[in-house]
């Protein structure tokens, strides 16, 4: 129960309003708060999936990626690299330098992940460029 319904239910206990009062307040906070069946419904946080949507023109011929990857995925992964041996780690982050990927596996951090995860919400990434729009977000 939020703290709006709370003081107004706490107000009708008191005798300040009516029951009629209260009702109508009630209504008119669900009015201002988003449906269950709204996207932007889902509580901040709680994001489940990092999707990635793609249209493009490719031989002339419309094409579209649509990529879902359950989050669950990420930190399962990022909990498994926790398991690799420091010289496995120093190899593989000598390969990915040597391909042009500046990333250090060691920095990775559960803890880490869960705080990039919960920012997930407010970060949305679009692109529109000729023959081709992307959209990377979370759900």
């Amino acid at each position: 129960m939020n703290e709006q319904r709370r003081d107004i239910l706490d107000m009708l206990a008191e005798g300040k309003i009516t029951a009629e009062e209260a009702e109508r307040l009630i209504t008119a906070l669900e009015r201002q708060q988003p449906t269950a069946s709204s996207p932007d419904a889902r509580p901040k946080g709680k994001a489940r999936y990092l999707r990635l949507v793609m249209d493009a023109m490719e031989d002339d011929e419309p094409t579209r990626l649509n990529v879902r990857v359950p989050l669950q995925l990420l930190r399962a992964g990022v909990r498994l690299a926790a398991l690799i041996p420091p010289r496995a780690l120093d190899q593989a982050n000598a390969q990915l330098a040597k391909s042009g990927v500046p990333f250090d596996l060691t920095q990775l951090k559960p803890e880490q992940l869960e705080e990039f995860v919960e920012h997930l919400d407010e970060v949305t990434f679009e692109m529109d460029g000729p023959g081709a729009k992307m959209r990377i977000f979370s759900e």
